[in-house]
């Protein structure tokens, strides 16, 4: 009985795998057809998309533009979630409950509610539409998270230490930085490198916030606007890789320094 148990719960979690990753799998694996149609069957196996894509220069500056807004917006959501986890563990604030379901709030709110809302404040303060709003757009989207995973990292066990630096001398602002945040960089890196995920192939917000210079997932949009295109696997393949590559840094230098 308990054999047949292990063998169902092997095949369960083979098809979960199986549900997840087939349409990744059949996205890289048609990244190399030769066909001008992304289509079965597979006709032939080549390269030449990937150097069609690695050789146009708006998919080029659309990947670099990703790159920027995921990494400059998640490290801004990151400090700014570590200060208001600090505030809000260490300090008594009046509605404090209300104040941080309200800062968790945009993560049961739709990205294009959220979207949309920036827009109208957007116009209304005439900022124009660039890199920078989709990264305060990704700002928005990401500081709840952040909060959320630094703030359940905070427990009592820090105050202890936080106490015996104040007790030797330090200021609030040197224990925050040099006592509080060295003990939460699991955390911290743990947030910074999910909101770079999220923020990499986000698309809704960075639609609605751009205008020339745009992401990568918004210019793979124009892409697929004009009909089936060869290109578009191929660059859905490096866009999985880097997710993946963003994932395996996480895994390496935060995971495993919790698990040691």
């Amino acid at each position: 009985m308990r054999h047949l148990t292990t063998a169902l719960a092997a095949l369960y979690a083979g098809l979960i795998y199986l549900f997840i990753f087939l349409p990744v799998v059949v996205l890289v694996l048609f990244s190399f057809q030769d066909g001008t149609l992304p289509v079965p069957p597979l006709n032939g196996l080549t390269l030449r998309w990937y150097e069609a894509i690695f050789s146009d220069g708006k998919l080029m500056a659309a990947l670099g533009n990703s790159l920027i807004v995921a990494i400059v917006s998640s490290a801004v959501a990151c400090v700014l979630g570590f200060l208001a986890a600090y505030a809000f563990a260490r300090y008594t604030l009046p509605a404090s409950g209300l104040l941080r379901g309200l800062i968790v709030a945009p993560m049961t709110v739709s990205t294009l509610i959220i979207g949309l809302g920036l827009l109208s404040v957007l116009n209304l303060t005439g900022l124009r539409l660039s890199l920078v709003t989709v990264g305060i757009g990704h700002v928005v989207i990401n500081l709840p998270l952040c909060f959320a995973i630094i703030y359940a990292s905070m427990g009592g066990h820090q105050v202890n230490i936080e106490r015996a630096a104040r007790d030797l001398g330090a200021k609030d602002w040197q224990v925050m930085l040099l006592i509080t945040a060295p003990m939460l960089l699991p955390s911290i890196l743990a947030a910074f490198f999910l909101s770079v995920t999220f923020s990499w192939d986000e698309f809704i917000v960075a639609f609605l916030l751009s205008r020339f210079d745009v992401t990568l997932p918004v210019e793979i949009w124009s892409m697929l606007r004009s009909g089936l295109d060869p290109r578009t696997n191929a660059i859905g393949s490096v866009v999985f890789l880097v997710s993946v590559a963003f994932l395996v840094v996480m895994e390496l230098t935060v995971f495993r320094k919790k698990a040691s």
